[in-house]
């Protein structure tokens, strides 16, 4: 009995020995080392933040953080993918002694003894980009994020990128509900559950009441952060800051709290949302008056946590108006004479004589915005200009029919009031687009079309004039040259250029209003009362709270694509910047289905895009210096161009 009493003993000690020694779970992380971590630290460590915004190969910002790391060891969190951006701090920036990654896939990993050694030890620590929302709940509350406020208590840099850089301020964005908000969702219901804000994570005295945001501009993210910085208010009840970097930028913020840019493309930065905004209603759209918004360009330095930025790259105003976000008190005008420019086809004085119309458009354009007129003003007053021109195909410079006539169509669309007028086949309207604005302000109707919109337009004191006031000797051999080669049964293989021309002008007031109209002659050699985009709301033409475009290409694809609606529905209901939507119908769906052409388009937020797929398109802007910018060529780089 005692023999057997003994036995069980000792097999009971095994059994507890054997279950204090065994962990009841083992935490699963991946890991990856390259150097030699215990090498000594060549230079001396020294307090740092870097925010970087989510592109690749910053390498000058990476340095900056390396060399405030004292060119020493370097840890890199991470809860996605492999070692890859401890290959490149070691490999392609260089000058560390190590770099070790932890590539979390649970919190279990947020008490590891292993990983806890390393980041106590570790000269600079750098989140790297992922799923947010895997951060915070991995870390939040546990010895991880406690060595992480720890670190930089005690003077050593803290980086961050993208997913990285949105957890470092005292309010951050947490995707807790597994997806990415956009602008329009978030500005839509800023205090709904969507807009998922998260504090009591990190605790850094130079993000203390700031909101961070990442590929900010890439990804159309100023609205969006507005709404991130409501919400943190609705949360705090005091002012709060909102700052996001660009994809192509960084912000290295020195121990004292001032934050240089660095970039890696032209105009990259950052930007700061002064909040202290009004109180937000639960479950409705935002409204706020004033929104201050300061740019952060190269040449300026950013002043934290206050917030004070000397030499500004920019500073805007905007407003939020039932969840759309306006700029005010920057009116901005965008016009294009049309796409398929061919260089062939033109020459020096050509070029100079429309560059000269082009400006002459702008500024007209301009005087009325500088007025303080509304945006439909403006785009009316550019457009006349255009159609007098002859260099366009609108108005004076109309192609032929294969009649030998010109037949005209306009729209015009005001964004603000959703009310829109349009015109087609006139053949005596001298401005069909003063036409088409009477359609929308003096009749219950929308299109009108032939006899009866002239008769209409006799009507209202439109200006008429003799058909033979548009004919060109240039556009009557254009149609010449058709009739013969459909003769001879010549085949064209750049059909597609019959369809081009188009003149079209937008425009955002001070007030941020916008508006949209576009013109033409058609295209030449048509039959049968043949009717493009141009006169089509939604087709060639489109304006609403947040978004106008005017079309130029070969309007039948662009009927069936409903091009101006699809870009701004994009805008609307995928959040998509104004570029990306853009470039997406008109470089992307367009010749897809068969077609070619171009557009422009203007967000409220005063950005622009001037898409095309042709060798050229007339186009140009002018801003609230009154300085305009026109370009004619693909190679004629101008702020907006998209590929």
């Amino acid at each position: 009995m005692k023999r057997a009493l003994g036995r069980f003993r000792w097999m009971l000690a095994m059994l507890i020995a054997g279950v204090l020694a065994w962990p009841v779970h083992a935490a699963d992380y991946g890991h990856y080392l390259l150097g030699d971590p215990a090498a000594k630290t060549p230079g001396r460590v020294q307090p740092g933040l870097l925010l970087m915004g989510g592109g690749d190969r910053n390498f000058e910002a990476l340095r900056w953080f390396m060399a405030k790391a004292g060119h020493g060891h370097i840890v890199v969190l991470r809860a996605s993918q492999a070692g890859e951006i401890g290959e490149e701090f070691f490999n392609d920036v260089g000058g560390i002694a190590s770099v070790e990654t932890f590539v979390f896939k649970d919190r279990e990993a947020a008490t590891d003894p292993a990983i806890l050694r390393s980041l106590k030890r570790a000269d600079g620590i750098f989140i790297a980009g992922g799923d947010q929302s895997r951060y915070v709940r991995y870390w939040r509350g546990t010895p991880v994020a406690e060595l992480l406020d720890a670190h930089v208590r005690a003077g050593k840099p803290l980086g961050g990128t993208s997913a990285g850089l949105a957890m470092l301020g005292e309010y951050l964005y947490g995707a807790m509900d597994g997806g990415s908000i956009t602008s329009p969702r978030a500005l839509a219901d800023p205090l709904g559950p969507d807009n998922t804000i998260e504090t009591d994570f990190l605790h850094l005295a130079q993000l203390k009441g700031v909101v961070t945001d990442t590929h900010f501009s890439e990804r159309n993210r100023l609205g969006r952060l507005v709404a991130f910085v409501a919400k943190a208010e609705s949360m705090v009840r005091r002012p709060l800051l909102g700052l996001g970097v660009d994809e192509d930028a960084a912000v290295a913020v020195e121990g004292d709290g001032s934050g240089r840019v660095y970039a890696t493309s032209p105009g990259a930065g950052a930007l700061l949302v002064k909040g202290g905004f009004d109180n937000q209603a639960e479950d409705a759209a935002m409204d706020q008056p004033r929104v201050d918004v300061v740019g952060i360009g190269a040449g300026s330095v950013l002043h934290l946590p206050g917030g004070q930025v000397d030499r500004p790259a920019f500073q805007h105003r905007y407003a939020v108006h039932e969840g759309v976000l306006v700029a005010k008190d920057a009116p901005v005008l965008v016009i294009h004479g049309g796409a398929g420019v061919e260089r062939a086809g033109m020459t020096p004085a050509d070029e100079a004589a429309a560059r000269q119309a082009l400006e002459a458009a702008l500024r007209a354009g301009h005087a009325r915005l500088r007025a303080g007129a509304p945006a439909v003003d403006a785009v009316t007053a550019a457009i006349t200009v255009l159609e007098d021109a002859p260099q366009f195909n609108a108005g004076r410079g109309a192609v032929f029919t294969h009649d030998g006539r010109n037949e005209l169509d306009a729209s015009l669309m005001d964004g603000a009031t959703g009310k829109a007028g349009a015109v087609a086949g006139v053949h005596r309207v001298r401005n069909p687009i003063l036409l088409a604005r009477a359609v929308m302000e003096k009749s219950r109707h929308v299109m009108m079309v032939g006899e009866g919109a002239e008769a209409f337009a006799k009507e209202q004191g439109i200006g008429l004039v003799d058909p033979a006031w548009f004919r060109t000797e240039k556009r009557w051999q254009q149609l010449q040259k058709a009739l013969a080669e459909e003769a001879s049964g010549q085949a064209r293989l750049d059909r597609g250029i019959f369809y081009f021309g188009t003149v079209g002008a937008l425009a955002l007031d001070a007030e941020g209003r916008l508006a949209a109209g576009t013109s033409t002659g058609g295209m030449t050699n048509k039959r049968y009362g043949r009717v493009g985009d141009s006169s089509i709301v939604g087709a060639g033409t489109w304006a609403d709270g947040r978004c106008a475009v005017s079309g130029t290409g070969w309007g039948e694809y662009y009927i069936r694509a409903a091009a101006a609606h699809e870009i701004c529905a994009r805008v609307r209901l995928s959040g998509q910047g104004i570029d990306r939507a853009a470039a997406s119908v008109i470089n992307g769906d367009i010749p897809k289905a068969g077609g070619d052409g171009g557009a422009i388009a203007l967000g409220s937020d005063g950005t622009f895009a001037l898409p095309f797929n042709t060798e050229g398109m007339y186009r140009g802007w002018i801003g609230a210096d009154g300085v305009p910018h026109v370009a004619i060529y693909a190679e004629d780089r101008l702020q907006g161009d998209v590929r």
